[in-house]
């Protein structure tokens, strides 16, 4: 029996033995099986290459299009003290500004009217020809936080340094509200734009709207910016209402009242001031679509706020000044960017002591070229003559009661884009002014005025 088990066992054993034999893979099969395995590793170290290439362009796109915010620090520092710039987390923070440079040319630099043609605070009028490089650097910076509801609050501060080493400052406000419905402004700000004139490089106020508009003797442009805002002495209070197509606003504009006239003088009279002015300036807009108009008032509410002493000592008051303005403007842009028209028409009255201001004008823009005329009519009462002549070395054109016309054409071209920089564009503009004197005593007399302006704009 052992025997037989024994046999058994050795042949089992050796089938087995033969069947392995038989069917052991050969040498070249082996081979293939591995040459196999490397094809297949190398192709998934292809695909991981190409995903790692995917990757590194997307992070190199990322990087170019989003700002980053660099800290650096002049002494070597350990990991635990790296320098951080950190956010308080309570809204939006924005940092903005534009570069604003001009090169100006005028036939003379004595003023005809209270427009003001150089953004150089310190430039005074005269007899000669002007020429002159004037402008400022703004920079902003903007808080927003706006909450589910629609409510909302912020700030907005931009100082100005100018090219003459002074820094200025042009808004400083506070606001909240709540979206599409009501807001309150408080602060240094503008109101709404009553007299707006489209791309315009030259007809326009440098720095403040609510001071030294007025320049005695000479004509006054008149443009519902008295009460507006911005001012050097005193702030702004402003509501305004949204309600479908409407808009309201109210703007209250305290301050001193004499800052109003260049060296605080009033038809050859020097004021002195009392006490701040008040003026409120409602304001309702209608706009649909491309249409959209306005009207407007603007009054001191102060009594014998500025004013002088005559002869016998009796105070006369010259703040009593009330104004009221008119604008419509078709923007054709709003639909058709490229070829699209944008006409503004404004009309503006001021009822003033011992004066009366009518001023309109027109203008449009097309394909960055824009074209404007305005016409002013000064009727004056009163005027001082013997003071006046003291102050403007015989170069005044309003010395006496009457009627003065002045006219006054601008232009503007704009190229746009300049180096193919989105944020850097150049304006090309000009100006002609002319005065029709009709004093009630003496004779007719007419004066003009141009000039040229190249301005640099870029926006950062």
């Amino acid at each position: 029996m052992r025997i037989k088990l024994i046999v058994l066992a050795v042949s089992v054993i050796c089938s087995a033995g033969g069947y392995t034999a038989q069917h052991a893979p050969t040498l070249e099969e082996k081979l293939a099986q591995l040459e196999a395995r490397l094809e297949k590793a190398e192709s998934r170290a292809e695909k991981a290459e190409a995903q790692i290439e995917q990757l590194q362009q997307q992070q190199t796109v990322v990087a170019k299009t989003e700002p980053t915010v660099a800290v650096e620090s002049a002494e070597p520092v350990t990991a635990s003290a790296l320098p951080k710039l950190t956010l308080s987390g309570y809204g939006d923070i924005k940092f903005y500004g534009d570069v604003e440079f001009n090169m100006d040319a005028a036939s003379r630099s004595g003023a005809l009217t209270s427009i003001k043609t150089s953004a150089n605070k310190d430039w005074a009028s005269g007899n000669n020809e002007r020429w002159d490089i004037n402008g400022r650097l703004l920079l902003g910076f903007d808080g927003y936080r706006r909450m589910d509801d629609g409510n909302f609050a912020g700030f907005s501060v931009q100082p100005l340094a100018d090219l003459t080493g002074k820094m200025n400052l042009d808004d400083a406000v506070f606001f909240f509200g709540n979206e599409n419905n009501w807001k309150i402004n408080v602060g240094r700000f503008e109101a709404y734009d009553m007299f707006p004139l489209n791309q315009d490089t030259f007809i326009e106020y440098s720095g403040n709207t609510a001071n030294d508009l007025y320049s005695d003797g000479y004509g006054y442009i008149y443009m519902m910016k008295e009460g507006r805002g911005r001012s050097d002495s005193g702030g702004n209070f402003l509501m305004s209402k949204t309600l479908d197509n409407w808009y309201f606003e109210v703007n209250t504009l305290l301050e001193d009242g004499s800052t109003l006239f260049v060296d605080k003088q009033y038809h050859g009279i020097n004021l002195d001031n009392d006490k701040n002015v008040a003026y409120i300036r409602p304001v309702i807009a209608w706009q649909s679509g491309r249409f959209s108009t306005a009207v407007a008032m603007e009054s001191n509410l102060v009594n014998n706020a500025y004013g002088y002493r005559d002869a016998s000592g009796q105070w006369v008051d010259q703040s009593d000044r009330t104004g009221y303005g008119f604008t419509m403007t078709w923007n054709g842009q709003q639909t058709d960017p490229q070829d699209g028209v944008v006409v503004n028409l404004n009309t503006a009255y001021m009822d003033a002591t011992d004066e009366t201001d009518f001023t309109a004008g027109t203008n449009a823009l097309w394909h960055n070229i824009e074209l404007g005329y305005i016409y002013a009519h000064n009727e004056v009462d009163k005027f001082n003559s013997a003071n006046v002549y003291d102050n403007c070395d015989n170069d005044c054109w309003i010395t006496d009661p009457g009627d003065y016309d002045i006219h006054t054409l601008h232009a503007s071209y704009l190229i746009p884009n300049v180096m193919n920089m989105k944020n850097f564009n150049i304006y090309l503009g000009a100006y002609a002014s002319w005065v029709e004197a009709h004093p009630n005593k003496g004779a007719d007399n007419n004066d003009d005025r141009y000039g040229g302006r190249v301005r640099f704009k870029y926006y950062f």
